[in-house]
């Protein structure tokens, strides 16, 4: 067997849980240690093995990691990459944690990609820790009718100086209640 072809046995065969539990984001993700574990199996039978190498681009203003995955038998070898960020201000991290989570990733990503793992399924790859708060789902209003009792309590608002457009913000008005609300 070729290179390729022990290759593409793994990239078609391959299985690997997501077995690790994000409790900020509840969800669940694989590492790079639960595909390097999936993958044991057919590396014994195929008789090659992997590599992981990391090499440090950049500078200290915004240090990357250059991840690369190799996939080697005793005759040929074929590798995939990964670039990652080092992020210096995450909180709550000391720096070897800052450079260890840039370093897991880069692992992730370079074996996901050697081994064509599809993570748009995963929540991983998709979460944004509460970072898109302000993309919201539209939430549907009330309608105010204008024999609905919340339609007096709207009139007084009005005729006490309220807006319109703040009534607007919370109630779905029909034509019949803006025009009488308006009109005040």
């Amino acid at each position: 067997m070729t290179i390729n072809e022990k290759l593409t046995k793994i990239q078609t065969e391959f299985k690997s849980k997501k077995s690790r539990f994000n409790s900020f984001g509840k969800y669940y993700f694989r590492s790079a240690e639960d595909i390097l574990e999936a993958t044991k199996p057919f590396l014994k039978e195929l008789e090659c093995t992997v590599v992981i190498t990391e090499e440090l681009l950049g500078s200290d203003e915004f240090p990357v990691l250059k991840t690369t995955a190799t996939l080697s038998d005793l005759e040929m070898s074929v590798d995939a990459t990964a670039i990652v960020g080092v992020d210096l201000q995450q909180k709550g991290m000391q720096m070897p944690q800052r450079y260890g989570a840039a370093s897991s990733y880069g692992k992730k990503y370079a074996l996901g990609n050697l081994f064509l793992i599809d993570d748009t399924q995963d929540s991983d790859a998709t979460n944004s820790h509460g970072k898109n708060a302000a993309i919201k789902k539209p939430v549907k209003k009330k309608q105010l009718f204008k024999k609905d009792p919340a339609f007096d309590k709207a009139v007084e608002y009005i005729k006490s100086g309220g807006a319109l457009d703040a009534i607007k913000q919370k109630y779905d008005l029909t034509k019949e209640a803006e025009k009488e609300l308006s009109t005040l």
